[in-house]
């Protein structure tokens, strides 16, 4: 619609503004961004609240992971403990042997396989040391210190058939020494055991299960002997 504009006699066509006759994509427009505005808080408190859990989730996670350490850590201070007496115990059987071989010179065997069963288990207690989260390992030692203990507790039957070797200064105080380690070794193993149930238990349970397989928190060995046979510490009669 167009009015005229008179001046001076001149006429100038003037067109009307409709203001009413929006185009339909205008208006829709409008609308979206309407919308957008709308949920946009509601989008913001999702992203927070996934945010959260994710600091929880984490939070969470470096917990577990830093239990377990610690109780993988007690299982070696543990060992370090029984580590000290078996190596004072491989310490005394050299001297042990020496003096015995005065006195029981037709057992030259019995003598000789205490000495390659002291052998095996020091290499055993050294492969062990050189991977503490080896269960296998653990399991070697725990053979061979069985063995050793077999052949101590064989070479204390055969001794008790020498009266002179069983008078012995030298003798009795070795063998006085060794039975006060074996003790120690006996008390220091079943705190070990003690150590290693603790964390065998805290990495099966769940959740932490999740977090011991995702971080290689392998199942600890028990230090136990096999056979039920060796599981006396050898007799001392001197």
């Amino acid at each position: 619609m167009e009015k005229g504009l008179v001046s001076a006699g001149f006429c100038v066509p003037i067109q009307t503004l409709n203001y009413h006759k929006a185009g339909p994509s205008r208006l829709a427009g409008a609308g979206w961004v309407g919308k957008v505005s709308d949920t946009m808080p509601i989008v913001l408190a999702i992203l927070g609240i996934i945010a959260a859990i994710a600091v929880i989730a984490a939070i969470w996670g470096v917990g577990i992971y830093n239990g377990l350490v610690t109780l993988r850590n007690a299982c070696k201070n543990a060992f370090a403990q029984v580590d000290v007496q078996l190596k004072r115990r491989h310490d005394l059987i050299p001297n042990l042997v020496e003096t015995a071989k005065g006195y029981m010179a037709h057992e030259s065997g019995t003598l000789t396989a205490v000495i390659e069963a002291r052998a095996k288990a020091t290499q055993a207690n050294v492969r062990f040391a050189g991977n503490p989260n080896d269960p296998a390992a653990m399991r070697d030692l725990s053979q061979a210190e069985a063995g050793l203990s077999g052949a101590l507790g064989k070479l204390m039957v055969v001794s008790e058939q020498y009266p002179q070797l069983k008078a012995d200064a030298t003798m009795r105080s070795l063998m006085e020494e060794l039975a006060s380690t074996e003790n120690r070794i006996a008390f220091s193993r079943q705190a070990f055991n003690d150590a290693v149930l603790f964390y065998n238990n805290g990495r099966e349970v769940f959740p932490q299960v999740f977090i011991a397989n995702a971080f290689g928190f392998a199942a600890a060995e028990f230090f136990k002997i096999e056979d039920p046979a060796e599981k006396v510490a050898p007799k001392v009669t001197f």
